[in-house]
């Protein structure tokens, strides 16, 4: 009954993490900017995230005995270590801030390699290339099986690969700065259009240093 109950658990804070998502998606992309005061919301809502992925990890910590498939098994919620914690955070904090070729900064706008590297410099003071083609060839290659909050994905969307990029938060979900018209929001890699594009993902951690393994 015990792992019957974790099992559940684990199960109800992974729905949980994916509404979160939509709700801040939906929030941003179709509610009228002056209608909304973003900071309290964004707060509100990471914070709330942030205690149950806590309580999640503690939770699973307390209970005794696990096989090893269950303990395998790690939610997303367990996934979410701090430094990760602290990237998500960042990068949700940018949700609806219009798209903008070349753009680097929340003021005047972010093309996807300006808001991943932006959202990597706020997190971690971690200089990141310009482009999303420099970025994948940085840190390792991951499988899609193996991906993990925190992992860049990459997508053709240009007629060349690796030019566009997010950051995955799990779940199959990402962020990013989509294109023009648009405004950094949480998608579903698994839709129509990402899935056929999807390039593949590398894992860059703080203090990962850059290599230029052929990313493919």
């Amino acid at each position: 009954m015990l792992t019957t109950s974790a099992q559940a658990c684990r199960g109800a804070m992974h729905m949980l993490h994916d509404s979160i998502n939509r709700f801040v998606e939906i929030i941003y992309t179709y509610c009228p900017r002056r209608y909304i005061r973003p900071m309290p919301i964004k707060k509100t809502i990471i914070g709330f995230f942030v205690a149950i992925a806590s309580t999640g990890a503690v939770l699973a910590s307390e209970l005794p005995n696990r096989g090893t498939d269950e303990a395998s098994a790690t939610s997303v919620f367990e996934r979410y270590t701090d430094s990760v914690r602290t990237l998500v955070d960042r990068s949700l904090n940018f949700l609806g801030v219009p798209y903008r070729m070349g753009g680097t900064s929340p003021l005047t706008g972010f093309d996807c390699s300006g808001f991943v590297g932006k959202v990597f410099a706020d997190a971690f003071g971690f200089g990141m290339p310009r482009t999303a083609a420099e970025m994948a060839q940085m840190g390792e290659k991951v499988s899609l099986t193996e991906l993990k909050p925190g992992d860049l994905v990459f997508f053709n969307t240009m007629r060349r690969t690796f030019s566009h990029v997010g950051i995955y938060l799990g779940n199959n979900q990402f962020v990013h700065a989509p294109s023009t018209g648009g405004v950094v929001r949480v998608e579903d890699m698994r839709i129509s259009y990402w899935a056929a594009r999807y390039d593949g993902a590398r894992r860059v951690l703080p203090g990962t240093q850059s290599r230029q393994t052929q990313a493919n």
